[in-house]
This record gives C-alpha cells, structure tokens and sequence, in this order.
C-alpha cells in the first residue's frame, strides 16, 4: 500500500510512549492548573527545572526516541496520538482533512475539559486575506463611516471614557467594548448593542458536537435574521451576503457566524495578551504561557508614553497568536483510517494539538491565524480577517496610547487539610461501576432538560430564548459531566 509520503505496510502503527513517559507528560499537563509551581525555580535561575524547561526535555527525548513519528500517549485528560512539533502536527491534520478522516475538534482546557469550537464555515465568494475582505468596497458605496479604522477608533474613544482614575481600564471594560466592536464590525451599527446575540454565539460554540448545539444554533439564526436581511453595507455579513447572492441556495449564517465568534475571540484576548507583551522588554522573547496568562487575569489597560513601531507591533501581534494561542489545545477525533509520515492512523484515535507542547514557530516564520483561532486544517479566511481586526485594534490601542499594566495574584496554599474529605478506601472496579451508572443518570437528565428546551414556547421574545439558553446550559452541563464521570470511571474499570 502507498501513500503521499512514499510507502507503507499496514502493520506501520504509531509508537506507545512507556509507562514512565506517561507519567511525565501527565505531570506536565496536570501542572499547568497550578501557577505558583516555578515559583522555587524561577527565584534561583533554574529555567531547566520549571514547567516548561523539563516539558521541553521530555519533548526532546520522544522526538528523539521515535524519529519523530507521532506517538500514542496516556495522560490523566485521555489517551492521544501525539505529534511531536508543530510542522508535524499541522501536516498530520491536513492529511487527515483532506482524507476526509476527521470528526468535528473540539477545545481541550487546562483541567482537561472538553468544550466545542465555532463550527468552521467558509466564506462563501471571499477567499481574501482578512485585509482584502475588509477593504473591498461593498455594494453601494464604502465600506463603512470612516472604514474599519474609523470604527475601531469610535469604539476605543468610548470604551477610554470609562477609565476608572489611575487611567487603567478593567478587562471586564476591554471585552465588554471589543465584544460591541465585533458586532459592529460583522453585523453592522444595529447589532452593536446586541449584547445578548454575542451570549448565545458564545454558548451555541461551547455546545458544537453536544446534544444541545442544534437549538442553540437555530437561536443564533433567528436571532441573527433580521440583521442579514439588510445588512449595514459597512460590515463583513453584507460582503458575504452579496458574495453568495448569485448562488443556489447559499446561506451567508454560518460564515457570519464564525466569523463574529473568532473577531470577538481575537479582539477580546489575542489583541490583550499583545498588549501584555508589548509592556515587557522588547529582547525578552522567551516568556512563557503560565506568565502571560498570570498577567492578563490581571491586566488593566494604563497611559504611557513612546508608542511602540508598527514593526513592533506586528512582532507583539504575531507573537501573542503564535505562543499564547486562544486555542492553546485542540483533540481532533479520527473517524476514518488513513496515511501519514509512513504510518496507519486508525479510526477511533484522538490526535492532540497542544501549542504548549509542539512550541514555538521557527524563527522568522509567520504565524497562521487559523491554528490560534479556529483550528481548521484547511485554513480559515474568517481567522485571518479576525486577526487583521485584532492588529488593526492593537495599533491604534498604542497610538493613543494605552498599555496594560501587569499584576501577579498567587493564591496561597491551605495551612491544613480537611479531614473531612478524606474516605474510605474501596476497590477501583466498585468505583468504576458506581460512575457508570451516575454517568447513565446525568445523561437522562440532560435529555429532559433539551426535550423542555425544545418546546416551542420559549420562541418569540427575548425572555424566553434566555430562559431556553438557561436549560440548554444545564443541560450540557450534564451532558459534560456525564463524560467526565464516564471517562473515569472507565479508566477505574481498567
């Protein structure tokens, strides 16, 4: 049998990690849930010995070991096939789509829970980069009062009147300002103050794969209908709308859609952590996750002085997509088998993207929007506009200028345990068939809750599709609960 890296045999399978590499790369992904942990590193100038330093050696020692071949490893979070760099990763995922062997990826947080991802939809009629999209006219006249630039800077100038003193701007104020620009720019003015549609784009995201994702879809849509009917000619669905208008049956909603959770995502955290970095010393290129994201749970946003060049902001921009992702964690499920880098992928596996891990881009190379924001193996135009509106945000944030200011909050270890949360211990296998059958209830539970959600009252009013996002919310709470319970309870069984 052949294939598009040369040939291979059917028994060509990916590696198991040992028993210890387990254990290690565990430890490693456990550990990023604690943020004071290279804490006693850090303070002696050990960098081997912190998280990331001994991550990169247990990295180095498996692409060592398995030519570099994607390995199957066991982690507390599940069990992967996991690519070895980052070059490998994308080209293993791009294989697979065009192979067609793909389920729909779904996000993989720092805990290990799962939650869905803005279903990928291309823009019918625009393939443009992000700039492109945005700067080509639309029918009837420009593209909007004063052109992007003029609607970023509208939205600044309002969210800097809320200030508090000091001249720094809570994170809640940024998001809540970058979320009334996304909408703004994707749906035009009308939706600008639409807080509720970017909620249940939120949610209906969150639910992508699960049991409540086709209500809370055809809420979007119908929450999203009467600004596609007649789209302001300044924004993104007015382009995608005439794009499509000449195509049998095309829907502009699931590229819309797409396209305002990324610019919401891209704008709200990628354009905040560039900001971040922009406050640190520009040699200072080795920063890492764990300290970013320390920073930003506490970033206001503060006045100073030498705004930075537009070489420096693309840097912090590009930098900001590229180390700390939105999308730090992807699983990608194999539905179907197919080749790659001289082996077998089985269906039924789960390969892992995982920024941290594969590390950085090589020196000089571009970031692609696509793999920090949407994770679609065949490229995302929707992605690159979100990142160009982010940069666009980022430029003149700084021109004004406002930097955040970064604050470090570590919370303490407790002083005792509690003995109460100490229990008996019983066999692994009665634990394991207790949560089963837990997992089995959790599950009705959250098929009654959509069945409620379903009916056909809750439409027609802004209560109502709030009372329904309330049930459909608790119902993939149970649902996700039912999975976690689940996978435990399998790995107790084992």
């Amino acid at each position: 049998m052949t294939h598009a890296d040369g040939p291979a045999t059917a028994a060509a399978r990916p590696e198991t990690a040992w028993p210890l590499e387990n254990l290690l790369l565990g430890a490693a992904l456990v550990a990023r849930r604690i943020p004071w942990a290279d804490l006693p590193a850090r303070t002696l100038g050990l960098d081997a010995l912190t998280r990331d330093g001994l991550t990169d050696r247990l990295m180095a020692h498996l692409r060592n070991g398995r030519a570099g071949r994607p390995v199957r490893v066991r982690t507390p979070y599940g069990s992967f096939l996991m690519p070895l760099t980052r070059a490998d990763a994308q080209t293993l995922l791009t294989r697979g789509h065009v192979a067609g062997a793909l389920g729909a990826p779904c996000a993989l947080t720092a805990d290990g829970r799962r939650h869905g991802l803005s279903p990928h939809a291309t823009p019918q009629g625009a393939t443009e980069t992000g700039a492109g999209v945005w700067e080509a006219p639309a029918p009837g006249g420009a593209v909007g009062t004063g052109g992007l630039d003029g609607q970023v800077a509208e939205h600044l100038a309002t969210m800097a009147r809320t200030r508090r003193e000091g001249g720094t701007l809570d994170r809640d104020h940024w998001e809540a300002a970058m979320r009334r620009l996304s909408r703004h720019v994707v749906l035009g003015a009308d939706a600008t103050e639409d807080t509720l549609l970017s909620t249940m784009v939120t949610a209906a995201a969150d639910a992508a794969g699960g049991r409540a994702y086709e209500a809370r879809a055809a809420a979007v849509r119908r929450r999203m209908a009467p600004y596609l009917a007649d789209p302001d000619p300044g924004c993104l669905a007015a382009r995608l709308t005439a794009a499509g208008g000449g195509q049998s049956g095309a829907d502009p909603y699931p590229a819309v859609a797409h396209a305002l959770a990324l610019v919401t995502a891209a704008t709200s955290v990628s354009a905040l952590k560039a900001l971040t970095l922009l406050t640190t010393d520009a040699d200072t290129d080795t920063d890492t996750a764990s300290d970013a994201d320390a920073r930003g749970t506490r970033a206001g946003v503060t006045e100073t002085a030498a705004p930075p060049t537009e070489e420096a902001i693309d840097h912090a921009m590009d930098q900001a997509l590229n180390q700390h992702p939105v999308l730090a964690a992807m699983v990608y499920p194999v539905r179907t088998p197919f080749t790659a880098q001289g082996l077998t992928i089985g269906a039924g596996e789960e390969i892992l993207y995982d920024a941290a891990l594969l590390g950085p881009h090589g020196q000089g190379e571009r970031t692609d929007p696509t793999w920090a924001l949407c994770g679609s193996p065949s490229g995302c135009p929707a992605a690159r506009f979100a990142a160009h509106v982010a940069r666009e945000v980022l430029r003149q944030t700084v021109v004004r200028p406002v930097l955040p200011g970064a604050r470090i909050a570590v919370d303490p270890l407790p002083d005792t345990a509690d003995s109460r949360a100490v229990t008996k211990a019983a066999p692994l296998a009665a634990y394991g068939a207790r949560g089963q059958a837990g997992a089995d209830r959790l599950e009705e539970h959250a098929e009654r809750l959509c069945a409620c959600a379903a009916d056909t009252g809750w439409n027609g009013s802004e209560t109502g599709e709030r009372f329904r996002m309330a049930l459909l919310a608790h119902a993939e709470r149970c649902s996700r609960a039912a999975e976690d319970v689940r996978r435990a309870a399998r790995w107790l069984a084992d």
